[in-house]
């Protein structure tokens, strides 16, 4: 990908993975003219595009856009290789859809990793560290039928944060940003890592919560024990932040400081931001959930839990909801309220079991 910012062709892009974000980047970048293929796993959504072009919801406007979609399979179809490839996978499938994109990215091309965790940990080995570019989501999107997207996120607040991992912003950034923009409002940082992470504590709070209450975002703060757990979520991802060294950016108007010493205000203006995107936006664990599929819980509140225990700092409540987000996976018990304290009981030593 070449560093100025006016171009003389349009760049080919792919956008690996289709679900909510992966819709929002592709069937808006398309609408906007550019040069854009959809990839995705899902044969039933990849079918429905290909005949009938993306459907989409936006702020109470619906309209269709036809957009060029591929399964899997026919990714060996391509002959062209790509400028830009927005990587929009759940984080468990990163690393063998980096590889299977690998060789259709051209030598000065982009993956842009448009994904919830630090997953460009993994990805910059892969693709080399010059080619990985990060993007932090700030966006509620949803995809339940084949062909039909729903965005929560009003198109003048920030969606998308982008960002080089060296912490630079480079001529092929805001050429990124130009692009994206089409799909959202786009900003830059220069503090990558610190912006991922202040991301992942937003995560670690509301996505487990959310997806055990059967409740959305908006209503976090309905009842005390979901208060007390989302104190204790965010104050040990806060301190294990501070462990890893990471300059965190501020977490919804509040600097990490701020956010350590009094996690209620943070809790708060969460749940504020939260109402903007609608009472009825559902997490992403939750929509994962009520599809019947693997969460990322493993990539949000175990890897919290993970580098804890790299540094020495305990996260019993973050360890405590990956187990009770398991179970929900493995349908040993439904969303329900009377979770969150089988999830306190656990992170206090007990068995988590509802009697």
């Amino acid at each position: 990908m070449t560093t100025s910012t006016t171009t003389t062709s349009p760049r080919k892009i792919a956008v690996v993975g289709t679900g909510g974000t992966g819709s929002v980047i592709g069937g808006m970048l398309t609408v906007a003219g550019h040069d854009v293929v959809l990839i995705d796993q899902w044969g039933a959504h990849v079918d429905a595009m290909q005949a009938h072009g993306l459907q989409m919801s936006i702020a109470g406007e619906e309209f269709t856009s036809p957009v060029r979609a591929l399964h899997l399979y026919q990714v060996c179809t391509l002959e062209d290789r790509f400028d830009i490839v927005f990587l929009a996978c759940k984080s468990y499938d990163t690393l063998w859809l980096t590889q299977l994109i690998l060789p259709y990215l051209k030598d000065d091309g982009v993956l842009v990793s448009a994904q919830n965790s630090l997953n460009d940990e993994w990805i910059a080995p892969l693709v080399g560290p010059t080619r990985d570019i990060g993007c932090v989501l700030t966006m509620s999107s949803e995809v339940f039928e084949p062909g039909r997207l729903k965005r929560n996120t009003a198109m003048d607040r920030t969606t998308f944060i982008l960002g080089e991992l060296h912490g630079r912003i480079t001529p092929r950034l805001k050429e990124l940003q130009e692009i994206l923009s089409a799909a959202g409002k786009t900003e830059l940082t220069t503090n990558l890592w610190g912006t991922r992470w202040s991301k992942l504590v937003f995560n670690c709070i509301v996505a487990p919560v959310c997806a055990l209450a059967g409740v959305g975002p908006a209503h976090l703060t309905g009842a005390p024990e979901r208060v007390r757990v989302c104190l204790e979520l965010g104050r040990e991802a806060l301190l294990v932040g501070q462990a890893q060294g990471y300059s965190m950016e501020p977490v919804f108007g509040l600097s990490m400081e701020e956010a350590a010493a009094s996690p209620e205000a943070l809790v708060d203006n969460l749940v504020r931001a939260s109402q903007a995107e609608g009472r009825e936006a559902r997490s992403f664990f939750h929509q994962d959930i009520l599809k019947g599929r693997r969460t990322e819980v493993d990539y949000i509140n175990g890897l919290v839990a993970n580098k804890g225990r790299e540094s020495g700092v305990a996260t019993p409540m973050n360890d405590a909801a990956v187990a009770m987000i398991h179970r929900l996976e493995r349908g040993e018990m439904g969303p329900a309220p009377e979770n969150i304290g089988a999830l306190e009981a656990l992170a206090r030593g007990g068995d988590g079991v509802i009697s």
